[in-house]
């Protein structure tokens, strides 16, 4: 249940933005209809004393947003149930996972580059339907069938999931659960819904000068999220170039080492914001005996990994489990995440 809390979080907070970047054209297409209409029906400037008539024009504009959004949120409910059903045959690994998160970051640059017009190779990274299946969607608006355009392309969303929504996806995948799959999409995608609509609405309403400086602010975001799925990707192969990794050890250079010995019994607390301490140091040439001990913990981070060693646990939300570590070589650095990459932490040998 949790989980799909932080599905639902993940959707108001940034997934709404992200989405909105790569699948707005979709809903551009859907409003272009409309669109067209309100500017034949819109009264000229000077007549003020028909305000009226633009009023009930706002209401049919946000009218094929809300069927766009209903069909998104069904489609992909039933896309959450298909990949949860694929994963309790198929499970991700870790290195798959990495893989993935690696590719979607990419991804995810790419197309924050393109919003921004860097160069025009970053057009490549837009995904658009099949021409066929646009010439379909504008002679259904010419032919002035109004719900079914924003439910088709609604529904097409599926086809172009922006990174955050592949995370997710990939997500539902490891939950091995079709039931479980669906929940966490559906409350992804409901997530993402009030702030597709506002921001959506308001961009068609308030013009195209708000609409350019939108763009470029989801770009920046969009590109922040890139970088940070693919330092977690980096992450989860164990990379030393991963940019946390790169920031831990330097704050870590530049104030004074706290004296703890080094053991062969470690305690990890596994907590729902990460993982405490964020450093173990255990003794060199010795099997090491690492107790995970959760407590109501619920997040990402009871998907325990450590890559180096192939090591991937899901920890129960209360208890203490043993893992048993082979003996390492002097200076030897162990790094573990959770699945997802987001929460790390190290364990260094020495004697």
């Amino acid at each position: 249940m949790n989980q799909t809390l932080i599905a639902f979080v993940t959707g108001l907070t940034t997934g709404g933005l992200s989405c909105l970047a790569v699948q707005g054209g979709l809903l551009a297409s859907t409003l272009e209809h409309q669109l067209e209409k309100e500017l034949i029906a819109r009264p000229p400037k000077n007549a003020r004393n028909k305000v009226k008539r633009g009023t009930k024009i706002n209401v049919n504009l946000g009218f094929p947003i809300l069927l766009f959004l209903g069909a998104k949120l069904v489609a992909y409910t039933f896309l959450g149930f298909l990949l949860g059903a694929i994963g309790s045959v198929f499970q991700l690994n870790a290195f798959m996972r990495a893989i993935l998160l690696i590719v979607v970051g990419i991804f995810m640059l790419g197309n924050a580059l393109r919003i921004l017009n860097v160069h025009p190779i970053f057009r490549y990274f837009s995904i658009e339907p099949p021409k066929f299946i646009t010439r379909y969607i504008r002679q259904t608006a010419k032919n002035g069938t109004d719900i079914l355009s924003p439910l088709f392309l609604g529904a097409l969303t599926v086809l172009i999931p922006c990174g955050v929504t592949q995370a997710m996806m990939a997500i539902a995948i490891a939950t091995g659960s079709p039931l479980q799959g669906a929940a966490i999409m559906f409350a992804f995608i409901l997530g993402t819904s009030p702030i597709f609509f506002i921001v959506a609405y308001l961009t068609m309403k308030l013009g195209s000068k708000l609409e350019t400086l939108f763009m470029r602010f989801v770009a920046i975001i969009v590109l922040v999220l890139g970088l940070v799925t693919i330092d977690s990707g980096l992450n989860l192969i164990g990379s030393p170039l991963s940019i946390s990794y790169v920031w831990n050890n330097s704050i870590k250079a530049s104030q004074v080492e706290q004296s703890i010995p080094a053991s062969t019994l470690l305690t990890l607390n596994v907590e729902n914001s990460g993982y405490s301490p964020q450093i173990l140091k255990a003794l060199a040439n010795e099997s090491i005996h690492l107790n995970l001990v959760t407590k109501n913990t619920f997040s990402c981070a009871r998907d325990f990994v450590i890559p180096a060693l192939g090591v991937q646990v899901l920890l129960p939300d209360t208890g203490t489990i043993l893992i048993d570590i082979p003996a390492q070589k002097p200076g030897t650095v162990l790094r573990f995440t959770c699945s997802m990459g987001m929460y790390t932490g190290q364990i260094e040998f020495s004697n």
